[in-house]
């Protein structure tokens, strides 16, 4: 399904593993990569962080091969794989275990049906000890589920705000 609706680009059909945290096909879902561009939330310059009215001055960029988040603290990133979601299908995506056994969690919505673009990844660092993400690597596992039906509305038909989105994608209004 993934190669005949070109869901996932860069579509890897098999599980990598050997030295790095895996990513491709897994046995009910796919294991996404995070990219190498970070957005690190950080309190410098005593901003509020507000969904309606987002200062960019609430993190710091990063475009590096690891990340480290500081303590209590997050970052944001988005996938290496651009998503195209069919019409009849509904995704959960999940923290690998890696991450989730060394205090980071890892947060997305699900991917609606005919939502397509890059997934924008809140990763969590719950520890007081800063936390080291690897570019390129697996993050995150995303289950998909498929209806009998097509939906009535999708996320295309609603004309959603985050369609067709490209890298690190801030909160909209």
């Amino acid at each position: 399904m993934a190669r005949e609706h070109q869901m996932i680009d860069p579509f890897v059909d098999d599980q990598v593993r050997d030295g790095v945290i895996s990513y491709g096909v897994s046995s009910y879902g796919y294991d996404v990569r995070v990219g190498n561009e970070f957005k690190v939330f950080t309190n410098v310059y005593n901003t509020v962080v507000d969904p309606k009215n987002f200062d960019p001055k609430s993190f710091v960029d990063i475009t590096a091969d690891v990340c480290i988040i500081p303590p209590n603290s997050f970052a944001l990133a988005s996938t290496i794989e651009y998503f195209r979601i069919p019409r009849d299908i509904l995704t959960i995506c999940l923290g690998k275990s890696t991450y989730a056994r060394c205090g980071i969690i890892v947060n997305v919505t699900p991917f609606e049906p005919e939502w397509e673009g890059h997934v924008t990844i809140e990763i969590s660092n719950t520890t007081p000890l800063p936390a080291k993400i690897y570019a390129n690597e697996g993050i995150a596992q995303v289950l998909f589920f498929q209806s009998d039906d097509a939906c009535t509305k999708s996320y295309k038909d609603k004309k959603g705000k985050y369609q067709a989105q490209r890298g690190v994608t801030l909160p909209k209004l």
